[in-house]
């Protein structure tokens, strides 16, 4: 009995350890969600404007205009930029976007993929372990990048995967990620980045009318690759601030489970320690009674 109390209490302290340890951790996420959380509310308005002026100019632009990174041709290579995280604890987050990679593979680059002509690129060290894993072609280069999240260190990214579409490397990019809703939401999703795609016109609807200044050879150069950069740092703002949720999330739910444990525990030690108490009794009124008799 006495090795049964011991064994409780021991587990008892181990679960308030842990306890205390998601507590933190959920404190911890918080705070950085917080942060995470201003910055892709204040870059998402700005991205989707970009990305959808630079898809009506795509779209309008007519003539011999040399618009390399809008060329739809062949789709032979593929990349995909998977956007994960560098640690776990933060529920099935990492897990849905490697599964979202891997349906997007299997429904849209089947045959790509049976040839070997599928390439992924991860930024985030769980994403690239799974990945890599499963026997997927994957590239460690930006995996880092959470490290050091800034503007300059996506561009990287942006800018190799636009030179490897220029120098026909691949004839498609797509960003899986995760984008952000609120701390209990997360929509798992891959997105075209090259070819720019473009928007569709709607039967006699009027084509967007855009002035060029300067003309439009030299401002659509200069125009592409910075909105490209702001749409690939916009993927990994989102998968950042899900990153935090999801594990803000995880963490409270653990805590919450671990305060139901530890309910459990402590009435299976009271009930231990009461027939302890019951056992001892019974033995001193039993001896008591072998003494008088």
């Amino acid at each position: 009995m006495a090795g049964q109390l011991k064994e409780v209490r021991n587990r008892i302290k181990s679960v308030q350890s842990t306890q205390q340890i998601t507590k933190a951790m959920k404190m911890v996420s918080a705070a950085k969600l917080r942060r995470a959380q201003d910055a892709i509310t204040q870059m998402r308005p700005y991205a989707q404007k970009l990305q959808e002026m630079l898809s009506n100019i795509v779209s309008n632009v007519e003539g011999d205009l040399n618009m390399s990174l809008a060329e739809n041709r062949a789709v032979e290579k593929v990349l995909l930029i998977v956007i994960t995280s560098d640690r776990g604890l933060a529920g099935a987050y990492n897990a849905n976007v490697v599964k979202t990679t891997k349906q997007v593979i299997k429904d849209k680059y089947a045959s790509q993929y049976a040839k070997g002509n599928v390439t992924i690129w991860n930024i985030g060290k769980k994403g690239w372990e799974s990945l890599t894993k499963s026997g997927y072609k994957t590239n460690d280069t930006y995996k880092d990048i959470f490290l050091k999240l800034t503007f300059e260190n996506v561009q990287l990214a942006a800018q190799a995967a636009v030179k490897a579409f220029e120098n026909k490397e691949f004839d498609a990019i797509d960003i899986v990620y995760s984008e952000f809703k609120n701390a209990a939401t997360q929509r798992f999703l891959s997105e075209q980045f090259l070819p720019i795609p473009k928007v569709a016109q709607k039967d006699g609807g009027a084509k967007a009318d855009f002035i060029f200044e300067p003309e439009k050879e030299t401002l659509i150069a200069e125009l592409m690759p910075k909105i490209l950069n702001t749409q690939l740092y916009k993927a990994v703002l989102d998968a950042n601030a899900s990153e935090h949720g999801a594990r803000m999330t995880a963490m409270d739910k653990a805590s919450e489970n671990a305060n139901e444990l530890l309910k459990s525990l402590k009435i299976s030690y009271n009930r231990a320690r009461q027939a302890a108490i019951t056992t001892e009794l019974t033995e001193i009124v039993s001896g008591a009674a072998a003494l008088q008799g």
